[in-house]
């Protein structure tokens, strides 16, 4: 079967570890030189351990290896991986604001060059501090807000009968240490408070083996809307290899997971079909949706569920005009440079987080929406990525 792994990202990741052990290396020889040596010492090894856990990182997403069990457990894997990938960009972003700043502090006129020299430090030591210190903003205050995401989600081509569905898409809870059930209590509360028209689960209900899974399920299963509730598995439920227990006991809760199958809501004239996937592996991209054709109903708004987002366009080829994801957690870390997502699920894909279309007018069209999601992976932060509940209204394109 063909493969596509890895890509630009994994080699700008490797050259980043160079230049950054290049420029530590010239850094210590002058501004360390006076450290007493167990101070030295501990520098060194953090930075020796944070530039292999890039290395790994990119050998993970590189090979494939981040998705199986081979190499490593899922849960080591992903952890070593989003400790590299948030690192690299974290600390490669401040050194260059440093490096900016340097330049520009060093033609300052009328500055003495002490206090040159002074100012220098603090951006130094700020570069460094800064990345520590967003970490631990984004790992006890930002990662435990739960929001409302709202918005008008743009349908191509559809009946005016379905003109302001609302549906209510809840993902990623990720139950385990980083979750608690109570906080996935909570989640499901704030869902069923927006009286949806549709409530719709797309995957990762647990992250590993051991997490609650029942205490999980019964929380889930709380779910409610007018329409009912529907859910596609993601690759955690692959992982644990529980789909088949979730399906059954979501399912005697009136919970229904779509796995590569089909069901139709009617609104007056109007019929909304939603297709739901197992999680489509990225290892696979080249055969997407396999059969999925099947699943599109002629003459109704075709709506796919599928945990990963990258099988956008092709679910545009096989006749969807829309498609809900999750699985890219918005990055975790994301930074926002000239109105572009910065953040590691770009390492994999480029659809990472909010609304995406495809098709030009006159040709085949479809509208995108990737939720950032509940929970975490790897690492127990969120930066410049919220978590959320998405609220969607259908809109004709």
């Amino acid at each position: 079967m063909p493969t596509n792994y890895g890509g630009a990202v994994e080699y700008v990741a490797a050259v980043l570890v160079v230049l950054q052990i290049l420029l530590a290396q010239s850094y210590l020889k002058r501004r360390c030189a006076r450290w007493p040596w167990p101070a030295r010492l501990a520098l060194v090894a953090v930075l020796v351990l944070l530039w292999s856990a890039t290395l790994v990182s990119a050998w993970l997403t590189w090979t494939g290896a981040l998705y199986t069990r081979h190499a490593a457990p899922v849960g080591l894997a992903t952890a070593i991986s989003a400790t590299g990938y948030v690192w690299i960009m974290l600390s490669s972003v401040m050194l260059a604001i440093a490096a900016v700043l340097r330049f520009l502090f060093a033609r300052m006129p009328g500055v003495p060059s002490p206090g040159r020299r002074r100012l220098l430090r603090t951006v130094a030591v700020a570069a460094v501090g800064a990345p520590a210190a967003a970490a631990a903003y984004g790992t006890f205050i930002e990662r435990n807000r739960y929001g409302i995401r709202e918005l008008d989600f743009p349908v191509p081509d559809l009946h005016p009968d379905l003109d302001g569905f609302r549906i209510v898409q809840v993902s990623d809870l990720h139950v385990s240490p980083f979750l608690s059930v109570r906080s996935a209590g909570q989640v499901i509360d704030m869902a069923n408070g927006l009286n949806a028209d549709l409530a719709l689960f797309t995957g990762d209900l647990i992250s590993e083996m051991g997490d609650p899974l029942n205490a999980a399920i019964r929380e889930l299963i709380r779910l409610r809307a007018d329409r009912g509730v529907l859910g596609c598995m993601g690759n955690h439920e692959e992982y644990v290899g529980c789909r088949n227990y979730l399906a059954r006991q979501a399912g005697r809760a009136g919970l229904v997971f779509l796995r590569d199958a089909a069901t139709q809501i009617h609104r007056g004239a109007a019929t909304l079909n939603i297709a739901g996937v197992d999680y489509q592996r990225s290892s696979n991209r080249m055969s997407y949706l396999p059969g999925t054709d099947r699943l599109v109903v002629p003459g109704a708004t075709n709506l796919l569920l599928s945990h990963n987002p990258d099988v956008f366009p092709t679910a545009l080829r096989r006749g969807f005009q829309a498609v809900l994801s999750g699985h890219t957690h918005g990055g975790q870390v994301n930074v926002e440079i000239l109105h572009q997502n910065i953040n590691p699920a770009r390492f994999r894909t480029p659809f990472t987080s909010g609304l995406y279309r495809l098709g030009s007018p006159g040709e085949p069209q479809a509208t995108c929406f990737v939720t950032n999601g509940i929970g975490t992976i790897g690492m127990p932060i969120r930066l410049g990525a919220p978590a959320e509940i998405a609220l969607l209204r259908l809109r004709r394109a």
